[in-house]
């Protein structure tokens, strides 16, 4: 039985501020959980106009406070950013509030420009020592950890908080390494992913955290009563991931309707930003779905659509768990 989960990046909507789209990001997590989807997970973004979500596990706790049933995560907090013994504190934390519920997703991307990344007091060279990191972390959750002796990460230490590695950069590998689940986008190239998902399952490492390979695919998917009306439900992204290729910022996202014609450079950027992208009808959806796990055997879909429009982006949602109930 495949599952179907949530990332949700709170996206500003144009007219909107930042705080509106944090409290959005909460009543949508509760309508999630009343669709049946398995998790709900928020991003880490430092210094984006266009994007809310910057301290994932304070808006965890939010989402969690929110909900009783859904699992609640980040997808994920940037490890190079913070000290490990911090973010196990922090999910300790969480997982004392909410337990059962909590997830810890990582990742490795430090911030898109060098005064973030000063801001963070952090530098590229930090992403080589990831898997250091990580294995830090995962040491002061298990009270194995040995770089800093006699030092106890309160309140996490024996509590079981699943954690899962965001494939960037190498990620997949270190996921097998350390026997941890992987999250992987689906991309344009469904070679490189089916290649870098076997990679993963052959190298994996069985572990207390997960005694077999687990793979999240996630994926832009819109559905809708036409192929056009959903194709129409991811251009507000797409457009601003264009806007972001070629000007420096990734926008607040515009309706439909204020989304100029772009230029030739424009529409380029604009095709690779769709180029994964699945939308359409139910039958249309379900057929692309199904293909997108046949070829990675991928145990769970985590999906990422953002729109304009918050009552389409629901409705789209709603189609897509019908979907998975028929396909379960």
């Amino acid at each position: 039985m495949t599952r179907f989960s949530v990332l949700d990046r709170s996206l500003v909507r144009a007219g909107q501020d930042t705080a509106a789209a944090l409290r959005d990001t909460v009543d949508f997590a509760r309508r999630i959980e009343d669709l049946g989807y398995h998790r709900f997970w928020v991003s880490e973004h430092h210094s984006v106009p266009g994007v809310a979500g910057s301290a994932p596990t304070v808006l965890a706790a939010a989402v969690a406070s929110a909900t009783s049933r859904i699992r609640v995560g980040t997808g994920g907090v940037m490890l190079p950013n913070h000290r490990p013994l911090i973010v196990a504190e922090q999910f300790g934390v969480l997982e004392s509030l909410f337990p059962g519920r909590i997830d810890m997703g990582l990742g490795r991307s430090v911030g898109f420009t060098n005064g973030i990344r000063r801001a963070l007091g952090v530098g590229k060279e930090v992403v080589d020592d990831f898997g250091e990191r990580l294995a830090e972390l995962l040491g002061w959750l298990d009270g194995t950890q040995r770089v800093h002796p006699g030092v106890h990460a309160v309140p996490v230490e024996g509590l079981r908080v699943p954690a899962f590695v965001l494939a960037i950069d190498g990620g997949a590998d270190i996921a097998a390494a350390q026997g941890l689940p992987l999250v992987i986008a689906s991309g344009r190239d469904r070679g490189r992913l089916v290649g870098a998902i076997e990679r993963y399952r052959d190298a994996f490492r069985p572990s207390a955290q997960a005694p077999a390979p687990y793979v999240i695919v996630a994926a832009n998917i819109a559905v809708a009563e036409t192929s056009e009306r959903a194709a129409l439900l991811q251009l507000p992204e797409a457009w601003a991931t264009v806007v972001s290729r070629t000007r420096g910022v990734f926008p607040a996202l515009s309706a439909v309707a204020d989304i100029p014609v772009p230029d030739e450079r424009e529409r380029r950027f604009l095709d690779e930003a769709r180029g994964s992208q699945i939308h359409g009808t139910e039958a249309e959806v379900a057929e692309a779905v199904g293909e997108l796990l046949d070829a990675t055997g991928a145990e769970e879909i985590l999906v990422t659509l953002n729109t304009f429009d918050p009552a389409e982006r629901l409705d789209s949602y709603r189609r897509l768990a019908a979907l998975a109930t028929v396909r379960a």
